[in-house]
């Protein structure tokens, strides 16, 4: 009989397969203020997977409970949680200008280490170009709850990414293979 029983992590996540990837800074730790370099991304999910939109709102919740005592931290209470910050954010509110937001939630995550990143057949990808903002995929990530220089609220750690399909970059640059499609040479100069 085995024994190898998997214990569930109530605030660890699995995302849909079309989370949208966006603002990703996955090969270089970057520091943002001037704090500590770190890994992230921007999970843009649709308001449509709320399969995954609900496994979020509950690991958000685990990590509110489990953090209780963080979060009280000197206070007499602990503050209630719509009351502090939560990283489920909607796009159509925070980012209404945005298409790639439209109808969307997301999240920031990030990490200190870097995460593992693996194609649709769990192959690691080594290449960077296949990783940009704009790719869809799925990402494992944590909640989990901070106090910290008067701040309270519940954080999401970025874990590893598994890309599933290209999408179209994100952030108005044009890929070389759309720039170079014409068999024609434009006259640049007429």
């Amino acid at each position: 009989m085995s024994t190898n029983v998997k214990t569930s992590n109530p605030m660890k996540v699995i995302t849909g397969t079309d989370t949208r990837w966006s603002y990703a800074n996955v090969w270089e730790a970057k520091s943002i203020n001037g704090g500590t370099p770190k890994f992230s991304v921007s999970l843009i999910i649709p308001k449509t997977d709320a399969r995954t939109v609900q496994k979020i709102k509950t690991a958000i919740e685990a990590a509110y409970h489990e953090g209780e005592a963080k979060l009280k931290g000197n206070g007499k209470s602990v503050p209630p949680l719509a009351a502090i910050k939560t990283p489920l954010r909607d796009g159509d509110t925070e980012r209404p200008d945005d298409p790639a937001y439209k109808n969307a939630y997301f999240i920031n995550a990030n990490s200190a280490t870097a995460p593992g990143i693996v194609d649709a057949d769990c192959n690691v990808i080594l290449t960077r170009s296949e990783v940009y903002s704009g790719v869809y995929g799925r990402a494992s990530i944590s909640f989990y709850a901070f106090n910290s220089n008067g701040n309270k609220g519940i954080a999401c750690g970025l874990n590893n990414l598994q890309k599933i399909r290209d999408g179209e970059p994100l952030g108005g640059r044009a890929s070389a293979e759309s720039d170079f499609t014409t068999d024609e040479d434009e006259d640049f100069l007429a």
